[in-house]
């Protein structure tokens, strides 16, 4: 054998590749707006309300009743809208419109219940801090993202 031949086998069997190793996948990136948990809170919330809601008197069918409904529906609308517009700034925009409409949520609560049209409901008085919250430590996390 000639020396070029023996050096390109040295050389071939120098370049041998690493046996392929299976790498477990950890899915860091969310699939969709399903997946938060903000969203899931506040879908929550929105069928809470919408259940003690249908127990108000009949003449806040158009005000609020509609008001709380409409306003228990955007936040976990705003939280899809926002995802799926898949811009950075804008999902934050969303996420603090979100915020927006629980504020609003919770004041009309507090209104229809010292009125007393609408029952104590202790699952959404304890619900309606933590859609608060989680949205807000999105919020933060993700403009540190942007720094």
């Amino acid at each position: 054998m000639s020396m070029q031949a023996l050096r390109h086998q040295g050389m071939a069997a120098g370049r041998r590749k690493a046996p392929r190793v299976k790498k477990e996948t950890v899915v860091t990136r969310l699939r969709s707006y399903r997946d938060i948990i903000a969203w899931q809170r506040g879908k929550q919330l929105a069928k809470l309300v919408y259940i003690a809601t249908s127990k108000m008197p009949r003449e806040e069918m158009f005000g609020l009743t509609s008001q709380m409904r409409r306003a228990s529906v955007s936040i976990a609308s705003n939280i899809a809208e926002g995802y799926g517009r898949q811009s950075l700034p804008d999902y934050l925009k969303y996420l603090r419109i979100t915020r927006g409409s629980l504020a609003e949520l919770s004041t009309q609560y507090e209104i229809a219940s010292e009125l007393e049209s609408l029952p104590a409901d202790i699952v959404i008085t304890e619900l309606m801090p933590e859609v608060e919250r989680v949205p807000q430590a999105l919020i933060l996390s993700l403009e540190r993202k942007l720094i």
